[in-house]
Order: structure tokens, then sequence, then C-alpha cells
């Protein structure tokens, strides 16, 4: 099968030919039909700090997707060939003290797929049976690809009510304008996007937000003050993983407000912890992954409901082989969610 590798330590990837893997007896084996890319792919396409301490190649990256069950194994019970999946990628162990617990997304001995084991940047992946999560097959296969990531918005956003509250989402990548999505549909009285790159911008505006600011011409702390009567937002997401949002967003949020941190910092991040966080009062989330699978069916009622509308965030698409090309733009930030075939694709 044809697949894509981080085959060396280094900058860029590979496409290469690898064996279709067996499932073993409780798993599943699925013939891609589409993937999208993460951030957390170009980490490793880019090869950074983090992907140097992390990933072992040679190995397939990727983890969002969707396609066929083609094989199953002996063990399972729940899917079966022909089904429409997608993935829960955070693979748990089942017996630690965070997975006894009801907190499998915090598994102290969690396995992330296209991380620490081969991913579905290839024509076949497998998977265990438990993280496979069934589709209808009316769901489009660029649309059921995005649902992992899409959880993670979902968790971030709706991790406390944010029903009537004012909320502010620093980053608009493609989690960012999801978790402004998930806010507006869940009543959101109002939403400020704060990010610097004007095709991100644009893109938030043509998804319908009005309150989308560029920090480097307009300060966002005075722009949410003066939309909240002085007070600040009461919900702040922070999708950047930058510093200088982290202090911006923090210093705009009403005192007793909540964080959800998602975003990724590059190094250590320095606050002043006391007028910020503590002489605030301010509720913190770090967000990691999506609760399994409690989020998935928050993320199935919000697309089949068409609260949210995740097309519009699609702006590319391209086969395997042009994964240098799709990487350059997501890593100049010239693009929003780029889905990757197995197969050549026709031109648009």
């Amino acid at each position: 099968m044809k697949a894509i590798f981080k085959y060396k330590p280094g900058v860029g990837a590979e496409v290469r030919e690898a064996p279709i893997p067996s499932p073993g007896p409780s798993e599943v084996l699925v013939k891609v039909k589409a993937t999208t890319i993460c951030g957390t792919d170009v980490h490793i396409y880019t090869w950074d700090e983090w992907s140097q301490s992390r990933i072992k190649p040679p190995m397939i990256f990727g983890h969002e997707f969707a396609g066929e069950v083609v094989e199953v194994g002996k063990n399972v019970k729940t899917i079966k060939p022909g089904d429409w999946v997608s993935a829960e990628t955070h693979i748990a162990c089942g017996h630690c003290y965070q997975c006894r617990t009801g907190n499998k997304h915090l598994c102290e001995n969690v396995k992330i797929l296209g991380v620490d084991i081969n991913g579905a940047f290839a024509e076949y992946v497998k998977i265990p049976e438990e993280n496979a999560w069934k589709n209808d097959v009316s769901l489009p296969p660029e649309i059921a690809a995005m649902q992992e990531p899409f959880g993670n918005a979902v968790h971030a956003t709706l991790i406390e009510d944010v029903t009537a509250k004012s909320v502010s989402v620093f980053g608009a990548g493609p989690i960012g304008i999801m978790s402004a999505m998930v806010a507006r549909a869940a009543g959101a009285s109002l939403v400020v996007i704060v990010e610097p790159e004007e095709a991100r911008r644009n893109l938030a505006k043509k998804v319908g937000f009005e309150h989308v600011i560029n920090p480097i011409e307009t300060d966002p702390v005075e722009y949410i003050l003066d939309h909240t009567s002085g007070l600040g937002v009461e919900v702040f997401l922070e999708m950047s993983g930058a510093q200088k949002a982290i202090e911006q967003g923090l210093r705009s949020t009403r005192k007793g407000g909540r964080v959800s941190f998602l975003g990724i910092p590059k190094g250590h991040i320095t606050l002043d912890f006391a007028e910020d966080v503590v002489f605030r009062g301010v509720k913190m989330y770090g967000i990691n992954g999506r609760k399994m699978f409690d989020t998935w069916y928050k993320v199935k009622a919000l697309l089949d409901s068409g609260l949210v509308d995740l097309k519009p965030l699609i702006t590319h698409k391209f086969s395997f082989d042009d994964i240098d090309k799709a990487m350059e733009l997501l890593i100049n930030k010239k693009a929003g969610k780029i889905v990757l075939y197995p197969q050549k694709i026709e031109e648009d």
C-alpha cells in the first residue's frame, strides 16, 4: 500500500510502499477514503523540538481519517466489514487509574495513532475495535475525517456552559474557528476571534463571524473590554499556544471567567501568575483530546442538526503524493483544513 512516512529524523516526509497491516484479534482494518492534516502532523513534518522527543522514525503518521472496514479480528463484536468509520485516536490501556475513573482520554499509558503507532496517512490503517466510531453512510468522507479535531473544539468549548456568554477565541486555525462555531451554535452572546494571519481571518469572516481582529493592528484587550462593558469575556478559548495571545487573552477575561487551553506552545510560557490568574479568580482547563466517548455524541449531534457546517473550512484537497505542497501551505498559514486522499484526485 501507499503511505506517507516520517522515515528519518529531519524536516519532511516520504511517500513509500508499506505492507498492508493485519488486524489483531480485537482490531479492525480500515480502507482509508480521506484524511485531513492536523497541526500535530505539521509538527512531525517540520521536526520541531516536540517531535524530536516523541516520534520514533520510521513510522507512518496522520490520524484524522475516515474509511470503510474491510476486515475484523476474531474477537470483534460491534464492527463488521462494510461499516463506515472514523476513529478516536487516543488508544487507552483500560487499566490505569484514569481509565478506571472515567477519564480514558487522560490515560496514563495512552498511545496515539500516527504519533506512537503507525497512523492513517496510508491506504489502510488498523485500529482497536473500541476506537472505531461508526458513521452514517451519508456523511461525506472529508467531514467524517474532521470529526476528531472537531471533537477537540467541542470539548474545549463545551467543558462548561457558554450559552448567553461572551467568548474570545485566540488563534483562528481550523480548530479555533471550529470552537467559535460551536460557541455560536451553543448560543454565545458574543464571539471575538483574534488572529494575526490574514488568510485565517478571512476564513473566519467567510463562515460568518463579525468580530475578527488583527492583534498587530488592534489591541485585543482594549477591543474586548470595549465590547463587554469593560468587564472582559466570560470564556477565553486559547487555540494558538502563543505567549502574547495567552497574556492578552487572560487580561481580557473577566474576573471569575473560564479559560480552555488547547494551543500547544513551542516552549515555556511565562505569566504574571498573581495578577492574571490568582487575583482574577479564573478557572483554567487544559484540553487533551476528547472525552471518550461523550464528546463524540456531541460532535454527531452538532453535525446531524446542521448547527455546525464544517465544509467551508476545507480550503484545499490533495493526493498523498502532494504532501510537501500541502505542508508548505500549512506552515505558511495559507490554508484552512486540507484533505489528503490516497489516490490521485481531479483538479477542481
